[in-house]
């Protein structure tokens, strides 16, 4: 169950949503299964990272990437798959990255929780 989050939260990620493009659960999979080539970036905090993530996931945290993602991922036009919890972190940092020139960026709505539901496999470490 997802937890409720302050208005003043949803209201910034309701506005960085109007220019993020979103992706699915269902579609991240589906790409994955196909073998196609993207970057998949978590930003959670380390210790979710750690717990389990995506497979093939690359960590950079909300409150790092920024700061670090061009030493990571120096191309503006690599394809990149945001995803955090519940999809409004990815939403926040796939807006940021937005600005600073990355033109392929998607976050997946939904994020590791959506996974879970599916069933699908995760990482762990």
């Amino acid at each position: 169950m997802a937890q409720q989050h302050p208005p003043r939260f949803l209201n910034i990620v309701d506005d960085a949503k109007t220019r993020v493009r979103e992706t699915t659960v269902h579609k991240v999979k589906a790409r994955m299964d196909r073998g196609e080539k993207f970057v998949l970036v978590d930003v959670r905090e380390e210790s979710e990272f750690a717990k389990d993530h995506l497979p093939g996931a690359i960590h950079l945290g909300k409150g790092v990437i920024e700061r670090d993602i061009e030493a990571r991922v120096p191309d503006l036009n690599t394809e990149m798959v945001l995803y955090c919890g519940g999809g409004f972190r990815s939403a926040l940092a796939a807006d940021n990255l937005q600005k600073m020139g990355y033109k392929n960026v998607i976050s997946m709505d939904g994020g590791i929780r959506g996974w879970r539901e599916k069933g699908y496999p995760l990482t762990k470490g």
